[in-house]
């Protein structure tokens, strides 16, 4: 059948359309995004202004009809952060209802977790072991561990890349004392983590997921030949640690001439290389390898599985 995946992020309204079927790999067919950075909207009572919801409304509508015109069967349609904690948020999915026929599941960040676990834990297999998951987001970090397709351990901060810009990293670009207090702050609220992570045994695989972490790997990492016809991309902490600095002198503009870095991750891709590193120095990480799969990929085999 073929699904399409409605994901309302903190960062980008993104809809990906795969064929699949249950016990099969789902095989990406299209990709439709829009840049919102909800980020920017946030009133100072935590609200989305009106120029933000009339900017979800217009992406939303346009990816129902591009929904429409690839053909798929179902659409599951989902959001995070950026309106689960807005203080208007109840009155934002109303009116996307209201104004789209679109009704989001609002996914927790436990929920965010535990389905992107799933899905790296299909990507590289049962002889992985015991895996380590950092995925970050636009608005939180989810940190998740275990040794099935269900995590033992599934929580989530909020350090996401684009929270983090807009609250510690307000010029372009920043300057080393901001990004010293973002440093700081990761550090403080991830020595909590860590102190009340209730899994002490050491990971056997660390992985790292989502669009930011796949961009610092194409940037300060490694690609190598994976199994089959896939790549392996691994980032050390040295080499992220090498890089910040440096991405952090460079105007959001201009990044882009760096490999991997996109356009709608630029404004939010040294937060999220501080907020990395420092998770990875907490948690006493050297390295860790890339998932090409993520939260979109874990909602559809979530879904398929449920087919079967």
């Amino acid at each position: 059948m073929r699904l399409g995946v409605l994901d309302v992020g903190s960062n980008t309204v993104h809809l990906l359309v795969v064929d699949a079927h249950p016990g099969a790999r789902p095989i990406p067919a299209a990709s439709h995004k829009a840049v919102l950075r909800l980020m920017r909207y946030l009133e100072p009572d935590g609200s989305i202004g009106e120029a933000g919801v009339q900017g979800i409304l217009d992406a939303i509508g346009t990816a129902v009809d591009a929904a429409r015109a690839d053909g798929i069967e179902e659409l599951l349609p989902f959001a995070t952060s950026a309106i689960r904690e807005a203080a208007n948020g109840e009155e934002v999915l109303a009116r996307i209802t209201r104004e789209t026929g679109v009704e989001l599941q609002v996914l927790s960040g436990e929920d965010e977790a535990r389905l992107t676990f799933l899905a790296v834990r299909r990507w590289y297999g049962w002889s992985a072991d015991r895996i380590l998951l950092f995925d970050i987001g636009g608005g939180s970090l989810e940190i998740a561990q275990g040794l099935d397709e269900e995590p033992d351990v599934a929580l989530s901060v909020p350090l996401g890349a684009g929270r983090s810009t807009i609250e510690f990293l307000p010029d372009d670009p920043p300057t080393d004392a901001q990004v010293a207090r973002l440093r700081a702050h990761a550090r403080e609220v991830l020595a909590d983590v860590v102190r009340d992570f209730p899994l002490k045994p050491r990971a056997d695989h660390i992985v790292g997921s989502s669009k930011t972490i796949r961009s610092l790997a194409r940037l300060a990492g490694t690609v190598g030949e994976g199994p089959g016809a896939s790549e392996r991309a691994v980032l050390t902490l040295k080499g992220l640690d090498d890089w910040t600095p440096r991405l952090a002198r460079i105007p959001a503009d201009a990044r882009p001439a760096l490999p991997g870095i996109t356009t709608d991750r630029t404004f939010q891709i040294v937060a999220g290389a501080v907020v990395l590193s420092e998770a990875m120095r907490a948690f006493k990480v050297a390295e860790l390898e890339v998932s090409p799969w993520a939260l979109r990929e874990g909602l559809i085999l979530r879904r398929l599985d449920h087919l079967g």
